[in-house]
């Protein structure tokens, strides 16, 4: 198979690492060779959390600049940030949704206008699937399940060789099984909800 490069960006708490590592699983009972890096950030603090998964022949999980397949991102100025990882072969999936710093709530920064940074980056890459992952999150029934969210709509991009069904069982595989029913429903709504876009 072609090598296939997929960032992951957020805050900490969103749940970034435990995304990659259902990815990487479903890989792995796919049979496909496969990369899994962490860079944990200020993950304590709110603070940036990056990770990259890479399929195929790669012997390294880092992902320069321009190099992504795809940028997973749980948060809209983590995408603008992440970026210069996008080439315009890229896809980017996105929410839409902000967790605003820390500098923001107290009035000494300025949060970037999403309507504006969707713009900026349609014009960078081939493809960009935006979605509410918040309110998926929540109709399933845990706020904390938006990175499943976006796995779902990962999956349903048809970006990468595997399908829905390997996601899934990497999650029970993954996922603790008092957690598992919220967060199989999180991914089906992020899977519809992308097939919709």
């Amino acid at each position: 198979m072609d090598t296939k490069r997929i960032v992951f960006v957020g805050v900490g708490g969103q749940g970034n690492l435990l995304s990659s590592q259902v990815l990487g699983e479903a890989a792995m009972l796919a049979g496909l060779p496969v990369n899994v890096s962490e860079v944990h950030g200020m993950a304590q603090r709110g603070g940036v959390v990056e990770s990259a998964v890479v399929m195929g022949g790669a012997l390294s999980s880092i992902v320069s600049d321009g190099e992504a397949d795809i940028l997973l991102s749980f948060e809209p100025s983590e995408t603008l940030r992440a970026l210069a990882k996008c080439s315009q072969d890229s896809t980017v999936i996105t929410n839409i949704v902000p967790l605003e710093p820390f500098t923001v709530a107290v009035g000494k920064g300025v949060y970037p206008d999403i309507k504006a940074a969707l713009e900026q980056v349609k014009k960078k890459v081939k493809r960009l699937i935006a979605l509410n992952a918040n309110a998926l999150a929540e109709q399933a029934g845990s706020a904390m399940a938006v990175n499943i969210v976006m796995l779902g709509a990962l999956a349903q991009s048809g970006t990468l060789p595997l399908t829905r069904e390997q996601f899934k069982a990497a999650m029970e595989k993954t996922i603790k099984k008092k957690l598992l029913e919220v967060n199989l429903k999180a991914f089906d709504l992020g899977y519809e909800a992308a097939a919709k876009l």
